[in-house]
C-alpha cells in the first residue's frame, strides 16, 4: 500500500494521522477557536453503505493492520480495494 502522507498539523504538529488522533484525544478544540479559519464544505448525506461478508481471520488481520497504520478498519479496507481497483482499471 502506498503511503498516505500527511503534512504537519498545524496546532498539534503531529505528521501523522494517528498522532493527529492521538493529540485531539487529549485536547479540547475550544481552547483553540482563535487559530481556526472559516472554510467552506459540502457534505452529500445521503451516502449509501454495502455490507460484504469477510472470513473471520481475515478480519482479524485487517483490524490489526489497520491499528498499525492508525485508521479504522473500515478506512483502510476503502483505501486498499480503492488502491486495487484503480491497479486493475476499475473505474
Amino acid at each position: 500500500m502506498p503511503k498516505h502522507e500527511v503534512r504537519e498539523s498545524s496546532i498539534s504538529k503531529a505528521t501523522t494521522h494517528k498522532g493527529i488522533g492521538d493529540y485531539w484525544d487529549e485536547h479540547d478544540t475550544t481552547d483553540f477557536l482563535d487559530q481556526g479559519k472559516v472554510v467552506e464544505m459540502e457534505f452529500k448525506l445521503d451516502t449509501e453503505v454495502t455490507y460484504y461478508a469477510l472470513d473471520n481471520e481475515l478480519s482479524e488481520r485487517l483490524l490489526k493492520a489497520a491499528k498499525k497504520h492508525g485508521v479504522s478498519s473500515d478506512t483502510l479496507m476503502n483505501m486498499w480495494l480503492q488502491d486495487k481497483l484503480q491497479q486493475e482499471h476499475v473505474y
